[in-house]
């Protein structure tokens, strides 16, 4: 158990706090009538109550302190994490990272280079471009396992019913036998029927693990469908950062990122529906997002200045891909 006072670690049958005397024992909210039903444990237990400005690191014990603004907090000294979120400060269950594989900022720019050539500004014109920014940070973000499942309507390609049952030859064929003698009857042709646009239901799923920067500062670089290699990420360990590396901190909750990676999948589910089908209606997401995990990502950032135009460019340092440009 944990102090709601300090967040001390503490044993389960402790009465008081041995690190600031809080009670934390029965009795000290009140104990529950006889015979009322013990309140349900949440399923991610809160580590110390709304509204605590410091706390130990409910992995090694040292102090965390969050700087303003801050909702996710890495602990400077084992790594472990907590969020803050309405009801108080609950450990982060899963925290991983992605290792650096471009550590030399000179490819990280020749991923830039060949991003700028393929269509960005101009082909071959990124010698003309100068770089204002160059910089390495490791960046927070929510990874979110999500389930879609996405329902419509729409209509088919135009298909006739039926058609010309038979030609004018074979029409004068028949009546001059019926009659004595060719062309003893009028030729009509017979259509069987009209031509229709058939509507057809369809359901499109989808599994995700979508991405939710963990920064709001940095929400306009918010990927759309890039995914990391998450095949690749280990738990997270700052001896595996770079010495002199920025580990960012996040401040944006996990209830947030959830809410907003609902959206962001919703969004796909139909523009893969609207690939399929031009003329779609009745279209119906259902998507659940499960709990994540916050997962480090070291990223490259330049900015990118040609004849007064500029442009920021993200570098996932671990794949070595372009994940977002924004001008």
């Amino acid at each position: 158990m944990f102090c709601s006072k300090c967040g001390a670690t503490l044993p389960n049958d402790a009465v008081f706090c041995s690190k600031c005397g809080n009670r934390v024992g029965p009795g000290a909210g009140g104990a529950p009538a006889q015979g009322a039903p013990a309140a349900a444990a949440p399923a991610r237990p809160t580590i110390a109550a709304a509204g605590v400005q410091e706390l130990k690191c409910p992995t090694c014990g040292a102090p965390i302190k969050p700087t303003f603004g801050d909702m996710v907090v890495t602990c400077d000294y084992c790594g472990g994490s907590v969020t803050l979120g309405g009801d108080g400060w609950k450990q982060i269950n899963k925290h991983t990272m992605l290792l650096l594989k471009v550590p030399d900022p000179n490819a990280a720019l020749k991923v830039v280079r060949e991003h700028v050539d393929q269509g960005f500004f101009h082909r071959h014109e990124f010698e003309e471009s100068k770089i204002e920014e160059t910089k390495l940070s490791y960046v927070p973000f929510w990874v979110l396992p999500a389930s879609a499942s996405t329902t419509y309507k729409y209509q088919a390609a135009a298909a006739s019913i039926g058609g010309t049952v038979g030609t004018i030859a074979a029409a004068s064929l028949i009546g001059g036998a019926l009659g004595g003698r060719r062309g003893g009857f009028a030729v009509v042709p017979i259509m069987a029927g009209p031509v229709v646009n058939p509507t057809r239901s369809e359901t499109v799923s989808g599994q995700y693990q979508f991405p939710i920067v963990a920064v709001k500062a940095m929400s306009s670089y918010q990927p759309r469908d890039y995914q990391f290699a998450l095949d690749g990420r280990t738990l997270f360990d700052k001896k595996n950062v770079p010495e002199n590396t920025p580990i960012l901190n996040g401040d944006l909750g996990e209830d947030s990122a959830q809410a907003a990676a609902k959206s962001y999948v919703e969004q796909l589910q139909s523009e893969i529906v609207h690939k399929k089908h031009s003329m779609v209606s009745d279209l119906q997401s259902r998507v659940e997002v499960s709990e994540g995990e916050l997962l480090h990502v070291p990223i490259w950032y330049f900015t990118l200045d040609r004849k007064g135009k500029k442009a920021a460019i993200l570098v996932d340092g671990n794949a070595a891909k372009v994940i977002q440009t924004v001008f």
